[in-house]
């Protein structure tokens, strides 16, 4: 099985692995247990969050785990909404972002916030004109993805949170693709709030974490909880989180190696869909930035659905878009939004890759597509 859905959820590492295990072991105790083992725990919780912390340059009381990107998303919005002042209650949100964001804003909706959803530019970007336009005096939060899941577009974070400052608006992104991939610095992009996961990062499914700059309100949505220093209920998964950190430690110490790998992959890629004139269209990282591993295209003709069926058949995993999306027959919000008509939308394939991702894997893949080619060549599958 040749394995190209990277974007989303990455191999375990052996190390993240072994940690896992290792700490599973010899670490069993509940952190927020006041006898020696629970210290014990406690103690590695306390280096895995200042490791974070300094992953995202920030500080480690800023950092609050959680069980996955999703529930990063979820708590980080709700609880940064849930304390804004009363005149700030209008909160500015994309189309193109991942399903969770678009909960929690329907949440909010729900509780009297008032939410504008932008579309961006043709390109896929979210201009500073474009959320310009949509700030009011009473906005009083932002959110928007650092990059898409599906396109692997990036976002100018950076530009967009400068247009805020001095207005008294929080802005909060979701670096879940991006964070290890290219640089998440909570300074640099001049955000207060980043969520990010670890199963995108080479380490096991089941953690995640928001950062929060410290002095930022936010009021939590569980008001009796204690674990996470109130910010959400259960007991903290000290093997998962130790296995999220030296994954963590691993793609940091190799960013720069994994990205230029990624982008020799897409390079080979692209020169085989020319070499073999496949009726393949893709997102150019001549006209926006794009994260390396992830490769979003369209074959002509064929449904994103069938295309990734057909792949599987002869041992690819590729996907259609988000996998919590997976199975919907609606096309993606985050496509629809560029300007795609339905069916062209249905016609996306997402190839994502990564660092144990081979040459002759995208070698392979290209076989695959070739023989799709071959296969409505011989009966027309759109719409079937």
């Amino acid at each position: 099985m040749i394995y190209l859905d990277y974007a989303s959820s990455a191999p375990v590492s052996h190390q993240a692995l072994d940690t896992f295990q290792k700490l599973s072991q010899c670490c069993y105790g509940n952190a927020s247990s006041l006898h020696d083992a629970g210290e014990q725990a406690s103690v590695v919780l306390s280096y895995c969050r200042r490791q974070l912390a300094r992953f995202l340059g920030g500080d480690p009381s800023g950092v609050y785990f959680t069980s996955c990107g999703t529930e990063a998303n979820l708590l980080g919005i709700q609880s940064l909404a849930r304390a804004l002042p009363s005149g700030k209650r209008h909160i500015v949100t994309t189309k193109m972002e991942h399903p969770s964001v678009h909960y929690a804003m329907q949440a909010l909706e729900e509780a009297g916030f008032i939410v504008t959803v932008l579309t961006p530019d043709t390109r896929g970007i979210v201009t500073e004109a474009i959320l310009a336009q949509a700030l009011r005096p009473d906005t009083g939060l932002i959110s928007i993805q650092h990059a898409n899941s599906e396109t692997g577009i990036v976002q100018p974070i950076a530009q967009l949170a400068q247009l805020t400052k001095g207005q008294n608006i929080l802005f909060h992104t979701d670096a879940v693709q991006t964070f290890g991939k290219i640089p998440v610095l909570q300074d640099e992009l001049g955000v207060d709030a980043i969520s990010i996961s670890s199963h995108k990062v080479y380490a096991p499914k089941g953690a995640g974490a928001v950062y929060i700059r410290p002095g930022i309100p936010w009021r939590p949505l569980y008001p009796t909880v204690t674990h996470e220093n109130g910010f959400r209920p259960g007991t903290v998964n000290v093997p998962l989180i130790g296995a999220f950190i030296t994954a963590c430690e691993e793609t940091m110490e190799r960013r720069e190696q994994d990205e230029q790998w990624c982008r020799m992959l897409r390079n080979r890629l692209i020169r085989g869909l020319r070499e073999n004139t496949l009726p393949v269209s893709y997102f150019s990282d001549r006209e926006h930035e794009l994260l390396p591993g992830i490769f979003g295209c369209f074959y002509s003709g064929v449904e994103g659905q069938y295309a990734m069926l057909s792949c599987n058949r002869r041992g690819v995993c590729i996907a259609t878009g988000s996998a919590c999306t997976a199975g919907q027959q609606a096309p993606s919000g985050a496509l629809t939004a560029l300007g795609l008509s339905n069916r062209d939308a249905l016609q996306f394939i997402r190839i994502s890759f990564g660092r144990y991702t081979s040459e002759e894997d995208i070698d392979v893949l290209l076989q695959a597509l070739v023989a799709l080619r071959h296969e409505i060549q011989q009966e027309p599958v759109f719409g079937r």
